[in-house]
């Protein structure tokens, strides 16, 4: 192995590392994180010595697969059973799950992330206090491009597993946002498909 290649191989390593171990869950941040140890990340990123978000992805898999391959199944099994729980009691605003709990690397720290699509975030806020449940409400601003968008984010939780609603405009829903991993669609779940996905587990030999 090239030795370029070698210390990308390495940064994707530590950034995995953090993100399994100190439960950072954005791979820039982590990535940002690891590049330290290796030099400037400026000079990092032009050797082209910092790894993709998908090298990163699989080292994190491979982390995960080595250390929690006994409890991952049950841990996925719960995650998603409790997204199925909240997709359901959300089902007026069209929840789709993405993220981790639908990819399956999930850790100790992972939380669930659904997508919601309301004309405004305080229609789930009103609709949270007519059931009497707790939240906390944030504004979280996105780059496309040149352009900057504000998204409400609305964090619920459940036994200690947090549960991010992000919401979105009603129209919104045909416009599937790219994969920070693959760069690809985002894949995404409705509550149908997520039912079919725990049933074939359930149906999978343990």
């Amino acid at each position: 192995m090239r030795k370029e290649d070698r210390l990308r191989q390495l940064i994707a390593q530590e950034s995995a590392r953090i993100m399994y171990e100190e439960g950072v869950k954005e791979y820039r941040d982590a990535k940002r994180k690891a590049a330290r140890q290796f030099g400037s990340e400026k000079a990092l990123s032009l050797g082209s010595h910092l790894p993709s978000n998908a090298e990163i992805h699989y080292e994190l898999q491979r982390l995960i697969g080595i250390y929690e391959e006994d409890i991952l199944p049950e841990r996925l099994l719960h995650l998603r059973l409790t997204a199925l729980h909240y997709m359901d009691m959300l089902a007026a605003f069209r929840p789709h799950l993405v993220g981790s709990v639908l990819s399956g690397a999930v850790t100790e720290q992972s939380d669930i992330d659904l997508h919601l699509f309301a004309e405004s975030s305080e229609e789930v806020e009103e609709f949270l206090h007519g059931e009497g449940i707790p939240f906390e409400q944030e504004v979280v601003t996105i780059r496309h491009g040149g352009e900057f968008f504000e998204y409400p984010h609305i964090y619920l939780e459940d036994e200690g597993v947090t549960i991010e609603c992000t919401v979105y405009p009603p129209e919104d829903i045909h416009r599937i946002p790219k994969s920070s991993i693959t760069g690809r669609p985002m894949e995404r779940a409705t509550a149908k498909k997520l039912r079919k996905i725990i049933a074939g587990m359930a149906q999978t030999p343990g």
